[in-house]
């Protein structure tokens, strides 16, 4: 059990990662949508995991699960009907999730991260920018035996850690719960955290339903525990090919970018991140009003109002402090480093020394490029307006959006600037 939540801490990171440095980017969009599928067959190989017990809570786990399978109109009692052999909970189940536990899924993870490390093979690994360091070649260590060595002692402190973990730190006592009995749920159930968010969204969500034709839409179902992770895994798997339409750059990246200098990247990330926290807390709701002596109400309206309010937020201001950090990295390019010393001017001011930063260190801070907005026409030369004109529009909005970046300096500005000083 630690270790599916450790392995499932290691693909996030490892995808965000990826992410924030544009890894994702042509030649590995392919790539970038096995990792995006590997992430979901770790959550749902998880999930059927931690529900193999068949005790109290893991057995409140499938029957939400249940409930999100009903709430697909029409054809929802059917696929419920089906994968649990009858009517819930069946007696099918246990043993149908168990083959897709451990045979079906980790077949499936196998080719996928087969294909995945051929791939890296293939394309090669990215690189940060640096000295000898270019679009058409790949400078660093031999995977052998350098970087084997290291993967191996990660292996041995990874495996030190969980077995160490699962030896001094209890988890899933189902000896306290008991066996599932559908007639009996127990206060302050949580699933394990790369399902809280999920739990957290169906929380927040309000009694929505709509009656129709003889049949019953539970909104309030539907829209959190299949709507939305739908359109967020979806647009997760997409993101590459958005952001390349959104900038117009068809170009193979192999040097990756620093967070700081793809300020709406970032942010979109860092808002995505938010929202995810969000409804990640408000999957512990219950947990958390009872320690903090709060109430459930306080707990839900504080959910329902900032997975709407604090994204936007922490966009703006995610993008806010990559700019000004772009501005730093100018100001230490133009002016130097501050030194600490500090010198009296014969006219009685006081100023700090700077020293020029190397040669090396200023090219790494103005070495990233930064691409120039979209102009495209709206019409062709002889006035016929375009027939996409406003995906043509939009795409050009969108692209003057992502464009924003303080200029870096120039060579000839640090010159300039020198033969001043």
């Amino acid at each position: 059990h630690w270790a599916a939540l450790i392995f499932m801490v290691g693909i996030v990171v490892h995808l965000l990662r990826v992410y924030f440095t544009g890894a994702f980017r042509k030649p590995r969009e392919f790539n970038w949508i096995i990792g995006v599928g590997l992430l979901t067959l770790g959550i749902v190989e998880g999930f059927l995991g931690y529900s193999l017990p068949d005790d109290l809570l893991s057995g409140t786990g499938i029957r939400i699960a249940e409930a999100i399978i009903q709430a697909l109109p029409l054809v929802g009692s059917y696929i419920a009907f089906f994968a649990f052999g009858g009517a819930f909970p069946g007696e099918a189940f246990i043993p149908r999730i168990y083959t897709v536990h451990v045979l079906l899924l980790p077949g499936i993870f196998l080719a996928l991260i087969t294909v995945h490390l051929m791939l890296v093979w293939y394309q090669k690994h990215t690189q940060f920018p640096g000295p000898g360091r270019t679009e058409k070649n790949v400078v660093g260590y031999p995977l052998m035996p350098v970087y084997m060595a290291k993967a191996g002692g990660f292996f041995f402190i990874v495996f030190g850690v969980t077995a160490f973990l699962g030896a001094v730190a209890s988890i899933n006592p189902i000896w306290l719960y008991g066996p599932y009995t559908p007639g009996q749920i127990s206060a302050g159930s949580q699933p394990d955290w790369y399902m809280g968010w999920l739990d957290g969204l169906v929380r927040m969500a309000p009694p929505i339903e709509t009656h129709a034709f003889g049949h019953t839409i539970s909104w309030n179902i539907l829209i959190p525990g299949l709507i939305l992770p739908g359109i967020m895994f979806t647009g997760l798997a997409l993101y590459p090919f958005i952001e390349s339409w959104a900038t117009g750059d068809k170009r193979e990246h192999h040097l990756l970018d620093r967070p700081r200098n793809t300020p709406n990247r970032t942010a979109i990330g860092v808002m995505a991140l938010t929202f995810t926290m969000v409804s990640l807390l408000n999957g512990g709701n219950d947990i958390i009003a009872t320690t903090f002596h709060l109430t459930i109400n306080q707990m839900m309206w504080f959910s329902r109002i900032g997975i709407l309010v604090l994204p936007p937020i922490a966009f703006v201001i995610t993008k806010r402090i990559c700019l000004s950090l772009q501005r730093a990295d100018r100001d230490l390019v133009l002016h130097g480093r501050e030194t600490g010393r500090l010198v009296r001017m014969p006219s009685g001011e006081f100023i700090e020394v700077h020293e020029p930063i190397s040669a090396e260190k200023a090219w790494l801070l103005t070495s990233h490029e930064q691409i120039a907005p979209l102009e495209l026409p709206e019409s062709d030369g002889s006035g016929v307006r375009h027939p996409k004109v406003l995906s043509t529009k939009l795409r050009n909005r969108i692209s003057r959006a992502t464009a924003v970046a303080v200029p870096k300096a120039t060579e000839t500005e640090r010159r300039e600037l020198e033969g001043h000083h």
